[in-house]
C-alpha cells in the first residue's frame, strides 16, 4: 500500500491501490494459469493479459481466500458454542456492474483462480441472467425495451435460490440463459451442490429497491453476500466497449439464423454502430445511471478500469 492515504482517503470508506501496490500484496503467490486457458476465460473485446491477472487478480483470490477461511472458522465457533453442526454453506460473492465492462471475465477469472486454492476447490458461477423473466412475459409485461432493469427480474425467484443455498440445501436449481435466443433455456437448469464459494454475477446485484407498494423490501440480493465487488468505469469508455463488441458479434454470433439479433448481421459498419449506440442510449445507459452506478459505494471492494480496459486502481473497504 502506498506510504501515507491523503486527507480525503482519510475520510473515505475505501483504501486506494495502484496497481503496483496492490501487486506486492499477493504475497509471491504462483500464476498457475496457462495463456491458452486464460484467452478461454475472456470476453469479446476483452484482453486479460497473464501480467494483468498476476498485478489484480492474484492478489484479490488471495484476498478472498483468507476472508474464506476466516468465515469457515467463524461457523466452526458458532458450532462449537450452539453444540450443533451446521450444514456446509457456500461462501457466496457478488460482482456488479454495467454492460460490457467486464464482469463475466472477472468473474470467470476468480472462479478460476480460487478454484486453485487447496482450501475451496470447488468454485461454481451463477449469473442472474437466468433469473429473467421469459420472453414471453417481458413481452406481455411491456418491459423487452426495459430488459436488465430491476423491474425485468423474478426477483423473487432469485431470492429463493439465495436463500435455499444459504440454509445449506445439498441441490438447489438456477435457470439457465442463452445469450443467442435472447431468452430462458426452457427445461434446463444449472445445479448447485454446496460448493465452497459460489459466485453471483449480475448488473443489479447490489441494489437496494423497493417494492410496488412503496414499502422498503425486506431482503435484498446482496445480504445474501459475504464479499462484494464492482467493476467501475467511465461511461464514455463503457459505451465504447459496448459498440466494438457489437460488431464483433455482428460478424460472429449474429450470423446464426438462430439469433435473436440475426437481422443486425447485414447491417453495414455504420448502420451497427448506429444501432448500437442507439441501444446504449435508450436502455442501458439509463440502467447504468439509475440503477447501476448509484450502488457501486455499497462493494466491499471497487475495480477501476482505464481505457484500455486494464484495471487502473483498487479501492477495498476499510472494515
Amino acid at each position: 500500500m502506498d506510504a501515507t492515504p491523503s486527507s480525503n482517503e482519510q475520510l473515505s470508506r475505501y483504501i486506494s491501490f495502484t496497481r503496483q501496490s496492490w501487486e506486492k500484496l499477493r504475497d509471491n503467490m504462483p500464476l498457475t494459469l496457462s495463456e491458452t486457458r486464460l484467452r478461454a476465460l475472456q470476453g469479446l473485446n476483452e484482453h486479460v493479459s497473464l501480467q494483468e491477472t498476476t498485478q489484480i487478480y492474484l492478489p484479490l483470490s488471495r484476498l478472498l481466500s483468507l476472508y474464506v477461511a476466516a468465515t469457515q472458522n467463524l461457523h466452526k465457533a458458532t458450532d462449537t458454542f450452539l453444540e450443533t453442526t451446521s450444514a456446509r454453506v457456500p461462501y457466496i460473492i457478488g460482482i456488479a456492474g454495467s454492460v460490457a465492462v467486464g464482469k463475466s471475465t472477472t468473474a470467470r477469472l476468480l472462479q478460476a483462480l480460487l478454484a486453485e486454492w487447496p482450501s475451496h476447490p470447488r468454485v461454481d458461477l451463477v449469473t442472474t441472467d437466468g433469473f429473467l423473466y421469459p420472453k414471453h412475459t417481458l413481452e406481455a409485461r411491456g418491459l423487452m425495451s426495459r430488459k436488465g432493469f430491476p423491474e425485468s427480474y423474478d426477483l423473487r425467484h432469485l431470492l429463493q435460490f439465495l436463500i435455499e443455498v444459504k440454509s445449506g440445501r445439498p441441490t438447489v436449481t438456477a435457470p439457465v440463459y442463452s445469450h443467442l435466443t435472447y431468452d430462458i433455456v426452457a427445461n434446463e437448469v444449472q445445479y448447485i451442490q454446496q460448493p465452497d464459494i459460489l459466485i453471483i454475477e449480475g448488473l443489479n446485484v447490489l441494489q437496494t429497491s423497493r417494492m410496488r407498494s412503496g414499502k422498503t423490501a425486506r431482503l435484498f440480493v446482496s445480504d445474501f453476500f459475504d464479499f462484494s465487488i464492482y467493476v467501475d468505469a467511465e461511461e464514455k469508455d463503457i459505451e465504447r466497449w459496448y459498440i466494438e463488441r457489437f460488431l464483433t458479434l455482428r460478424e460472429t454470433a449474429f450470423r446464426n439464423p438462430t439469433s435473436y439479433f440475426h437481422r443486425h448481421a447485414s447491417l453495414s459498419i455504420e448502420g451497427a454502430i448506429e444501432v448500437a449506440r442507439g441501444l446504449w442510449q435508450q436502455i442501458n445507459a439509463p440502467n447504468l445511471r439509475e440503477n447501476i452506478q448509484p450502488t457501486r459505494e455499497r462493494a466491499h471492494l471497487i475495480l477501476k478500469k482505464g481505457p484500455d480496459h486494464r484495471v487502473q486502481e483498487v479501492r477495498l473497504r476499510k472494515l
